[in-house]
């Protein structure tokens, strides 16, 4: 069976050298930030596509793949993958829910952590010689910290339920809110109270992200989510940067409703140094936190998406239904 990978071959070698399943299919690699025309050419006959959550597919791709069984994203997110169009034409679109949840959880605490400890700040403080200031500073207004934090999880599928569980030994007071709230006894598992949404923003420390961008979910976070929001609050974003309306945000934090921001993702992606976001944090660099959308990216992370991945690979070869279907189909 031959599989168009738009990903890099190093981490399957590094991850998945000797995967029996590899072995036995055809893996053709191409460069995801090259064009349609070159994929096409090199593996237009292909049974399974292989793209990463910042892959564009769409119809057209699609429908220049006879063959086509499987678009498979090596992680969760699939909001660039046209999923009409490929359940139309019979087509599973797969992820892989679940794999990077430690990892992406993970990076969610440490810069919840960062953001309530003025990183930035004292390290900015240390390298300009003026430690005992900071020190002084710090010992006059006493920052938060997790074991007295009431953190707000906005989504929770298996990232979320990963903050909440790494969260427990800290004593964080962790509170939810999602679409379609969950069973009580899911809630008591993972030691989390339900909320409204603009009542979680009104209780909690912290907002945390962890919802797939949608329709139902583009900005989600407006004007009025901020206004709502409690005064002195910080917000982390691991998730999508389409769930922000980055104005609104922009405003929160220069009339200080939001003491500071923490991101992981943004719209559109790959963000650009004049993005308005990027203008923010050099306007407020002890408040913001940008990353480079690297939760999911780790060892263990890899190590599950490369299992799921060639599972589902194998369960294709096989004539069987794949599992993590997206599409409806």
């Amino acid at each position: 069976m031959k599989v168009l990978v738009l990903a890099p071959r190093e981490r399957y070698d590094a991850f998945s050298a000797n995967n029996p399943v590899r072995q036995a299919a055809e893996l053709v690699f191409c460069d995801r930030s090259g064009t349609a025309e070159q994929w096409l050419a090199a593996g237009g006959d292909a049974e399974v596509l292989v793209v990463t959550p910042v892959t564009w597919v769409d119809e057209g791709l699609l429908s220049r793949m006879p063959k086509l069984k499987m678009v498979q994203c090596e992680g969760v997110g699939v909001d660039r993958i046209d999923l009409e169009a490929a359940r139309k034409r019979g087509i599973y679109v797969c992820n892989n829910a679940g794999c990077n949840a430690a990892a992406v959880a993970e990076l969610s605490i440490m810069l919840m952590s960062m953001l309530l400890h003025r990183t930035l700040w004292g390290h900015r403080m240390v390298l300009s010689g003026r430690q005992l200031e900071a020190q002084r500073e710090l010992d006059c207004h006493a920052p938060l910290d997790l074991a007295a934090a009431k953190v707000g999880l906005i989504g929770f599928g298996a990232i979320a339920q990963a903050t909440a569980e790494r969260l427990r030994p800290y004593g964080s007071q962790v509170y939810y809110y999602a679409r379609h709230r969950k069973a009580p006894e899911t809630e008591r598992a993972y030691g989390v109270e339900y909320l409204p949404l603009y009542e979680l923003a009104e209780t909690c420390d912290f907002i945390s992200l962890h919802l797939p961008a949608t329709a139902q979910s583009r900005h989600l976070l407006d004007g009025a989510f901020f206004d709502h929001v409690k005064p002195g609050a910080f917000l982390v974003n691991t998730a999508r940067g389409a769930v922000i309306d980055d104005e609104a945000l922009a405003a929160a934090i220069r009339s200080g409703r939001l003491a500071g921001a923490a991101l992981d993702a943004y719209d559109p992606e790959p963000v650009e140094a004049d993005h308005p976001l990027v203008a923010l944090a050099r306007e407020f660099p002890d408040r913001i936190v940008l990353c480079p959308h690297q939760g999911g990216i780790a060892q263990s992370a890899y190590r599950n998406v490369y299992r799921m991945l060639f599972e589902n690979l194998k369960r294709v070869m096989d004539g069987q239904r794949p599992e993590r279907i997206v599409n409806g189909l």
